[in-house]
This record gives C-alpha cells, structure tokens and sequence, in this order.
C-alpha cells in the first residue's frame, strides 16, 4: 500500500502578524506529529539550545523528533525532496514565508512539485487584527492574499475589543468568503485544524522531553484573556453512507463547497460498474485529490468522510451529501469530473 502523502502547509502573512508565533506553537502541542519546518531564518524561530540534537547542513533536528530547515525560496523545492524522501519520518511540512514573500509563487511551488511523497496542505494567512486597517494601507497586496487563503487566522485578537473586533472579522469575511476565518491570539491555532494526529507505540514510561514539558507549562489549550478553548473555534463533521455516491453531485459539491469548509477526507464508494476501486478523498479549501486503492479485505463498501472547519453549519453539510447519495445507476462515463483529480499513488 502507498504510504500518505506528506501535506505541506504554507504560513504567510506580513511581517508582525504571529507567522513565527504560530510555528512555535504547533512545535510546542505537535500531539505526537513529526513536523518538518522550512523557515527563511532560523533566528526567528524560538528554538531553544537545549531542544537541538545536531546539525547538518541547514538542517536543525530536535529532541522531538522535527526537523527545521533555513532555505530560500528558490531551494524550497530540493528542501522537500529533503524532507519528504522514501525513509522520512516526517508526517507534515510547515513552511513559513518571509513577512514579504509572495504566497502565490510559493504555492505554485508547493503544487508544481514533482515529488509523489508530498501533498499541497493549505495556505494559512496571518492577519493582524490590531494593525489591519494599517498594514492594508502600507500593503495593498494584503487583500490578494488574504483572497487566496485556504484558512485566514485573525491573530492578536486580544489587542482589540470587542467591538472593534466584530468590523474587522465582518471586513475580513468580505474578502474571502468561502474560506474559513479563525479569531485568535498568540498564534494559537489548533493543531488538529491543520494535520492529523499520529499514534505511535507507547515505549513505556519515559522522561518527557523538553516540547512536551513546554507544552504542559505553557499552552493549556487556552486563549488568553477569555479562556476560550482552541477547539471552540472549529468543528468536525462526520458524514457515513452505505449507499453508493454520485459521482457528479459530488464533484458539485467539492468545488463548490460550503463557507468555513477547510478540511475534507475519507472514503467515497461510488459503486460504478467495473470500478471496483476505493477512492480517497483529500481536499484543502479549493483544491481537490483523489486517490485509488484496492478495498481492504472485509472492509465494507460505504462512503466515511470527516469535514474540518469554522462557521459549518453540520445539519446544512450532511443534508447536501444526503443529496449526492445515487439515486440511479450511473455508467462509467459518470466518473469524468473524478477523474480531473485523480493523481497517481
């Protein structure tokens, strides 16, 4: 079986919105995750002496097991070749963008890569909210890129009051209406918004490491200020059908899916006759991936899909899959607009 494709997330934003802020956060509560970092410099990443095992090149790897790695972006492309080879541990890849990089170029980076072990993450953009109105000003391009975000995470939150925040988040929305908008402060983000948790054998007791000990003493989960819980800013959709799927309705809804949506994945069964394979399916903001395989020995043919987001309103989600379970029998010529994105294992 193919091993998952790693995600590659980008994190951008201009200079002073929490982009570093956000990394050392999502070291810090990894919950078990093997993070590869590409940073355009290290001195901005708060990597303590103590968690640094050794260095090699560019590369810092730490006690946790993540790796950061200082490149330009003219390297980012060798960089996850580095990262993402055929006995890498890493399970996701966060990029940090220079505060005046440019996120297209970086994302066309990301997608035009050649490498089959990656897969394109999300684009985050950080927004300042104390200092929106400002940096729109100072930088025009602020707009675009908030346009183009898969998730905007409006940071330092607790810099404003409330009801200077609600203009903004409503300013922010108009933007980019389809994508996700997360109020925080201090860069926390959930890491599960972002990437999976990974289990892994428990070795038995053990010292914690320095991350861990972090972790515990500095991030109990908690916004500051009101105490709002990180998760009180998401939600997971969980969607199930014995019934095969259509595949066009569901093609439909992927490029056309509800605002708040981030995160799609799962299993779809579409029952087509001669397409006896299973189809997994990634998607991040608008951009979309299937992949085949064969069904598993005694695993039940039926569609099990997870939706991560903000805003989602669940009975509106499931009411429009409810909508593409297959009402007729469809032929294989159904399975055209699948095709579009399916990419090879």
């Amino acid at each position: 079986m193919a091993k998952r494709r790693i995600p590659v997330i980008l994190v951008a934003g201009f200079l002073g919105s929490g982009k570093t802020s956000l990394l050392n956060h999502l070291l810090r509560g990894r919950h078990g995750v093997r993070i590869g970092v590409i940073v355009n410099d290290f001195g901005s990443v708060n990597i303590d002496s103590m968690m640094v095992a050794g260095q090699v090149d560019s590369t810092v790897s730490l006690s946790n097991g993540c790796l950061c790695c200082a490149v330009d972006v003219s390297e980012m492309d060798a960089m996850l070749d580095r990262l993402a080879h055929p006995r890498s541990d890493i399970d996701v890849i966060v990029v940090e963008a220079s505060g005046l990089a440019e996120p297209r170029n970086m994302v066309r980076l990301i997608l035009g890569s050649e490498n089959p072990r990656i897969g394109y993450g999300g684009l985050v953009v950080l927004v300042d909210a104390a200092e929106f109105e400002d940096t729109r000003t100072r930088h025009p391009e602020l707009d675009l890129h908030v346009r183009m975000a898969d998730l905007v995470v409006l940071n330092k939150t607790d810099r404003v009051s409330p009801s200077e925040l609600q203009p903004i988040c409503t300013r922010v929305e108009a933007l980019n209406a389809r994508s996700p908008v997360l109020p925080t402060a201090h860069g926390r983000v959930d890491p599960r918004l972002l990437f999976d948790e990974v289990a892994r054998a428990d070795d038995g007791p053990r010292q914690l490491s320095l991350d861990e000990l972090l972790a515990e003493s500095h991030d109990h989960g908690h916004d500051c200020g009101d105490h709002a819980h990180l998760h009180d800013h998401y939600e997971s959709v969980t969607f199930a059908s014995a019934r095969p799927m259509d595949p066009r309705a569901l093609v439909d809804f992927l490029e056309d899916p509800p605002p708040g949506l981030y995160r799609l994945k799962g299993f779809v069964y579409f029952g087509i006759p001669g397409h006896t394979l299973r189809y997994t399916v990634q998607t991040v903001g608008s951009h979309i991936r299937f992949e085949t395989a064969a069904w598993r020995r005694g695993q039940s043919r039926a569609t099990e899909l997870v939706l991560i987001g903000s805003g989602l309103d669940a009975d509106d989600l499931r009411r429009r899959l409810d909508d593409c379970v297959r009402e007729h029998e469809s032929g294989a010529e159904a399975m055209t607009g699948v095709h579009r994105y399916v990419v090879e294992n």
